[in-house]
């Protein structure tokens, strides 16, 4: 029996540190896309592939291109239990986690931060154009998708051309941006010669720079330096990376929604109602660990992933007299939100899509991650 193994492929930036004090590392885990929900989540079910202080995200993520390919190709057997017999695994790769910053590294694009501020299309624009009405309604709809080859494409230049690119794609080339600094720095000193000095000519100038960057490249390729997801066979690295909710939507959209919600009560002295309504109500049929109101409360602007979980499901029932009912109309968006996207399993697909189609339009984009929801 012959099996496709889908590999869902993990990478973060972590401490390696058991102190608080910070030493980055990136990681990267792996994880088998056919096993169930209830068991992808246990631990022995997580494999640790590969860490480092030293090496970019782009180089450990060639590593895991290979060894995937490889495997690909020649198959692993193994011993079905089950139906006690040798079978043969054929690894593939199903997506690539990661958060928000991570994802943009591995699609080779800038992040949130510059203009066009999404890895998975090409929606944005400078900020006077996002403030026009044509470029605001434009956030509301999904753009043309990016795809491997076009970002492939943009991978090149001089420092005047490398940044137009970043501001005006997105694309951003991390693995060989250290090799293109160095050439670049040298350019401009050559092209400033010091006093007694014989100024080059193009020509030597040109023949200068190459045999640096050949020397920076150390005996590879150009390849070896570009994104490797990026012409990864059966891959779409902007399409396969799907959102991650944590900070996107808990430590996104929530945060801001409570920020601004706390900011409204502050101002008309009406917090303190909030926390006692808070402490008076119900937790039946409600699916918190711990609801702490007093810390909630006293801790506002320093909350995480568990404590939004917990308000946004039961603000609606706590501000809808304290603060507008645009406010309130917007927690309720949030709580539809929040039950179909902790969705473990999907019964109706269609019914559950014209739902989200339906939740989503209500959100108004106020920060760049609510575009991720279209």
């Amino acid at each position: 029996m012959v099996y496709a193994v889908p590999i869902i492929v993990f990478m973060d930036d972590v401490s390696g540190n058991v102190s608080k004090q910070w030493n980055k590392h990136i990681v990267v885990y792996a994880s088998n896309g056919n096993l169930s929900q209830e068991m992808i989540e246990k631990e022995f079910c997580t494999c640790f592939i590969t860490s480092s202080p030293h090496a970019s995200p782009t180089e450990l993520m060639r590593a895991v291109r290979e060894s995937i390919s490889i495997a690909a190709e020649t198959g692993v057997s193994a011993w079905d239990c089950r139906d006690e017999e040798e079978v043969l695994l054929l690894p593939h790769s199903g997506f690539f986690a990661g958060d928000n910053p991570m994802q943009a590294e591995e699609c080779s694009h800038a992040g949130l931060a510059c203009n066009f501020l999404y890895r998975t299309c090409e929606v944005g624009g400078t900020k006077a154009m996002k403030s026009s009405l044509e470029g605001y309604l434009a956030l509301f709809k999904s753009g043309r998708i990016r795809t491997p080859q076009s970002a492939l494409s943009m991978l090149s230049g001089g420092t005047s051309k490398i940044d137009a690119s970043r501001q005006t794609t997105g694309i951003r080339n991390a693995g060989l941006q250290a090799i293109i600094d160095t050439v670049v720095d040298l350019g401009k000193q050559l092209r400033k010669p010091q006093d007694g000095e014989q100024k080059l000519s193009e020509a030597e100038l040109t023949a200068r720079l190459e045999a640096e960057f050949e020397r920076l490249l150390n005996g590879h390729s150009l390849n070896n330096h570009i994104n490797p997801l990026l012409g990864m066979p059966g891959v779409n690295i902007h399409l396969d990376t799907p959102t991650e909710i944590l900070h996107t939507i808990l430590l996104g959209i929530v945060k801001y929604f409570w920020g601004q919600t706390v900011f409204i009560l502050e101002k008309s002295k009406l917090l303190s109602v909030l926390q006692s309504w808070m402490e008076s109500i119900s937790q039946n049929g409600l699916n918190l660990p711990s609801f702490s109101p007093d810390y909630m409360c006293r801790y506002r602007g320093s909350l995480i992933g568990k404590h939004f979980k917990s308000l946004a499901q039961v603000m609606p029932f706590l501000v809808y007299d304290l603060v507008p009912q645009i406010v309130v109309d917007g927690w309720n968006v949030i709580g539809e939100l929040v039950v179909l996207l902790w969705h473990t399993t999907i019964e109706d697909r269609e019914k559950y899509l014209v739902s989200a189609m339906h939740v989503r339009h209500d959100i108004l984009i106020l920060k760049p991650k609510f575009h991720f929801l279209i």
